[in-house]
């Protein structure tokens, strides 16, 4: 029995060690910094708490000098755990989310946290100023009760801001009808992420029940111990720890080229209109030299947003979409035009293309058949 507790225990620390680890790298990485600083401190509160745990059972606090450190630092903290999941989220899908000063009230509940720590504080400063009497035992006893019953607030408080993240995560996906496309990666991983929660809030809330009750307090401690909840927890740092990083790393790399975008319909409908009339009223795929910042100053549109349009809504890159125009007005012309007079080139470069070999290639990605062929076919039909 001794042996699988000091198993278990391993599992603690070293869920422990990884999150401290991670959260390290995910704090001072560069990239996507509010979200990923939002994650490394979930992760290390998290770790915080699983590594209390172990030096509990390791006796660390064991001396007068490092009991009373630990008794004024505070090492579990959960309340801003359900904030830094719903933020976390949101800054996740929204590139410009930023956490206002306003929304800064979702982490004052942090107060139920360090309750224990302030107790002690001030028995400290009333015994050193003779204002309370040098008897820890009724401080103490209030500080164990507290201990048992301030896990309601803070199960509570997880569980909402989970609901609230699975929500907004629904909200989102009826919105865009179930089509992400760019996000469906990222979209994928968050969903997992809340259910992850969901999760482990139904363990904690089978284990908080009996817990909170006082004839059985004890009964669960002996029988179970905290395994039931730290062995879960130190389970999410390893996948947090191990997918949260891998998927930011992923998401930097597909920023270079296909920037994930959340934008409200309203922009979505303006941005497509204004591509086509660019298109079917400016004839701009006309010109050979068009690229996405021409494209942009045209049309008086954000590169960025034009990008994130074409590859997440119209599901098309930018040369994709120009080329198609390109394609339609070469048809058009080889019906029109006396074939005699011109070459199949000098359409394809009248219509935007300034090579040869792309024109060919492009033509026969979209229509199937090469110019030469489609020529063939409708010299035919005249």
């Amino acid at each position: 029995m001794n042996a699988f507790a000091g198993f278990l225990r391993t599992i603690i620390l070293l869920g422990s060690l990884q999150g401290f680890i991670v959260s390290t790298l995910l704090f001072f990485s560069q990239k996507n910094k509010q979200s990923n600083r939002l994650l490394a401190t979930l992760i290390l509160l998290i770790s915080l708490a699983c590594f209390n745990l172990y030096a509990v059972y390791k006796n660390w606090f064991g001396s007068d000098l490092l009991r009373f450190i630990g008794a004024l630092v505070p090492l579990i903290i959960v309340m801003p755990m359900g904030p830094l999941i719903y933020f976390y989220i949101k800054s996740s899908l929204e590139p410009n989310f930023k956490i206002t000063k306003k929304q800064r009230f979702h982490f004052y509940p942090v107060i139920i946290d360090i309750i224990p720590q302030l107790a002690a504080i001030i028995f400290v400063i009333g015994v050193l100023g003779n204002l309370i009497k040098n008897n820890s035992g009724p401080w103490g006893n209030f500080i164990d009760t507290y201990d048992v019953y301030a896990d309601i607030p803070r199960w509570i408080s997880v569980t909402f801001y989970v609901w609230l993240s699975a929500k907004y995560l629904s909200a989102l996906k009826k919105k865009y009808n179930g089509s992400l496309n760019g996000l469906t990666t990222k979209f994928n991983w968050l969903q997992q992420f809340v259910r992850i929660f969901l999760v482990f809030q139904s363990i904690w809330f089978v284990y908080l029940i009996p817990y909170i009750i006082p004839k059985y307090t004890d009964v669960m401690l002996n029988t179970f111990d905290w395994y039931p909840i730290y062995i879960p927890m130190a389970i999410i740092i390893y996948w947090l720890g191990i997918k949260g990083y891998l998927i930011s790393q992923q998401e930097s790399v597909g920023k270079k080229s296909t920037p994930n975008t959340i934008l409200s319909n309203e922009i979505i409908r303006q941005t497509i209109v204004s591509l086509n009339k660019s298109m079917e009223q400016d004839k701009l795929f006309l010109n050979p030299n068009l690229n996405l910042n021409i494209l942009s100053e045209k049309t008086g549109i954000g590169q960025k947003t034009l990008s994130a349009v074409l590859n997440q809504h119209l599901n098309k890159s930018f040369n994709e979409f120009i080329n198609e125009y390109r394609i339609e007005a070469f048809k058009q012309k080889i019906r029109e035009a006396d074939m005699n007079q011109l070459t199949i080139a000098g359409v394809a470069f009248e219509c935007g293309f300034n090579s040869q070999a792309t024109f060919q290639r492009t033509f026969k990605q979209v229509m199937g058949i090469s110019p030469s062929e489609f020529k063939s076919a409708t010299l035919q039909l005249h």
